[in-house]
């Protein structure tokens, strides 16, 4: 024992080395991280793929919030669908994890009046309870249990902006299920599935073989063609808007008999319509000369409610939402808060809703520069420091268990992807395996190549984390 307090009286340097052992310093581990994001981040901006585009990273601590890693975190970039993490915090906080979609039917003589709210899970295949055929089944029960006779249909759209599509979505885009805009009365998730039949040779023309559910008051015409074995969906839907008919472009691989892609309704609330009313006349409700009307925003006159749609809770809708990244109900959503918070649900004025949400909690909205709830209009510009102040502020919160989950989990990290045209995105938490919790967003913008190779990039700089 004196022969060691002799030692270390004399040498200095072997006291402070043999302290430092028993005492790491944490400073010293964040560093290391740093040190190797910077390498890392280096490397990926240097590579062939990135020789034009613009990429932003930021990082921080996750408990005690100090900056990790930022490279360009205060300039904007499209997000793409890691938009949604914007969207769903602003629902949780403003709406309530518990919020439930009510969709009302009410009776007034022999016409039934439709009170929807927006709620984007009517006819959902993702619960049981929701799916269509139940709900046609409910509803139709619901009016035979009274023994009532329907001439007419009627939907209230009252407070509901006419237009369904946010700026900045591309043509391209609101054919095809991921460009579902949001109503009133949403069906189905506004989306169908086409059938498609491909000739023999590249270059056959490319047949409809049907539509599941069957379209109503609308038609498809192809101009698809039959390309390689093996070259995948190539297809996209294109629907004019207040058109009746659409047409199929592009190619699907050669020898396909039922080749299926998806397609958005030009009007879920429509396709609702003529379904319920299909139901009504097959089930003797309505004569068979039987026409449904749909209403914008007209009176709707005294009804007495006979039925009750309710939707699940906004927990288990957000679960969906992000897990799936389902474009209809970031729109939902934004609409819903501008209408439960101002009355009247337009995009702009649920924008303006989430932007200033964010400001009343230290985010300066011009880091928000959003168009959409989902992130699919090119239109929307959100830096990386923003996102990840909304995920630390999400931490924070009771329901934060549920966000969490909805996360999906990619790279062995939970974090919400974003893709569209030249732009991939990231952003999430990690906890490491020295047990220190990260939070992250990593934007690319005007990449090139293949988003695979680039997915790949960004994996190895995220795996510093772990």
């Amino acid at each position: 024992m004196r022969r060691a307090i002799r030692s270390c009286d004399h040498t200095v340097t072997l006291c402070i080395l043999v302290m430092a052992a028993m005492f790491p310093a944490t400073k010293t581990g964040a560093q290391t991280v740093t040190q190797k994001l910077q390498k890392a981040f280096l490397r990926f901006e240097e590579d062939s793929q990135l020789a034009h585009a613009i990429s932003s990273l930021y990082v921080i601590d996750a408990g005690s919030g100090k900056v990790v890693f930022d490279k360009n975190a205060q300039t904007g970039l499209a997000p793409a669908s890691t938009q949604k993490i914007i969207t769903s915090a602003a629902a949780f906080a403003l709406l309530g994890q518990d919020f439930r979609y009510q969709t009302k039917f009410g009776i007034a003589g022999n016409n039934l009046y439709i009170l929807p709210s927006g709620d984007p899970t009517l006819g959902s295949e993702r619960w049981q309870n929701t799916k269509a055929d139940k709900t046609l089944e409910r509803i139709t029960g619901s009016l035979r249990q009274n023994r009532l006779h329907i001439n007419a249909i009627y939907v209230d759209n009252k407070g509901w902006a006419h237009s369904d599509i946010p700026d900045g979505w591309m043509w391209q885009d609101i054919g095809n299920y991921y460009g579902a805009g949001a109503e009133k009365l949403n069906w189905r998730e506004n989306q169908y599935d086409l059938l498609l039949q491909s000739g023999k040779n590249i270059g056959d023309p490319v047949r409809i073989a049907g539509t599941h559910p069957k379209l109503f008051g609308y038609t498809l015409h192809s101009m698809a063609t039959a390309a390689a074995r093996g070259t995948g969906d190539n297809a996209y839907i294109y629907f004019p808007l207040n058109d009746t008919a659409g047409i199929v472009k592009g190619t699907i691989p050669v020898n396909e008999n039922g080749f299926g892609i998806s397609g958005a309704f030009p009007s879920g609330a429509k396709q609702f319509i003529a379904e319920l009313a299909n139901n009504l006349v097959n089930t003797g409700i309505a004569d068979p000369f039987f026409k449904a009307k749909k209403n914008s925003d007209g009176e709707i006159y005294d009804y007495t409610i006979i039925h009750t749609e309710t939707s699940p809770p906004l927990d288990s809708i957000i679960y969906w939402f992000n897990k799936k990244s389902i474009n209809l109900y970031g729109e939902a959503l934004l609409k819903t808060m501008a209408y439960e918070k101002k009355g009247y649900s337009a995009t702009d004025t649920g924008v303006n809703i989430v932007k200033n949400f964010w400001k009343q909690n230290g985010i300066d909205p011009a880091e928000l520069n959003i168009a959409d709830g989902s992130g699919l209009s090119p239109l929307n510009r959100v830096t990386a420091h923003a996102q990840v102040e909304i995920l630390k502020y999400a931490r924070q919160q009771s329901w934060f268990s549920s966000f969490y989950h909805s996360l999906p989990e990619y790279n062995g990290m939970k974090m919400k992807s974003g893709t569209i045209r030249n732009v991939k995105g990231f952003t999430g938490y990690h906890t490491s395996g020295d047990g220190r919790t990260y939070i992250f967003s990593f934007l690319v913008n005007n990449y090139n190549g293949a988003a695979s190779a680039l997915v790949r990039k960004m994996y190895t700089v995220l795996n510093v984390l772990k």
